[in-house]
């Protein structure tokens, strides 16, 4: 599980990059539906990783993430590899 300072950076990131308050990233609420995004959305992502955790995403790594949780301990096996 990834551990509470990097889940308040990603929350901190995306609240201000998807412009959404930051008490509706919640661990268990869907990523795509809560961000509203869009595909032109997903490569805001991908930028966003890339500049803000140091790794690029894939569209593919999208796959298996559902809600915020997953998308936590997708960053910190990333940041931790």
């Amino acid at each position: 599980m990834a551990n509470a300072e990097l889940i308040q950076k990603i929350n901190e990131k995306l609240s201000e990059e998807f412009e959404i308050d930051i008490e509706l990233i919640q661990p268990d609420a869907l990523l795509m539906q809560t961000l509203e995004l869009d595909s032109l959305d997903l490569v805001d992502m991908v930028v966003l990783v890339e500049h803000n955790f140091g790794f690029t995403l894939k569209a593919q790594d999208f796959i298996g993430i559902k809600t915020f949780q997953d998308f936590y301990d997708f960053i910190d096996s990333r940041v931790n590899e």
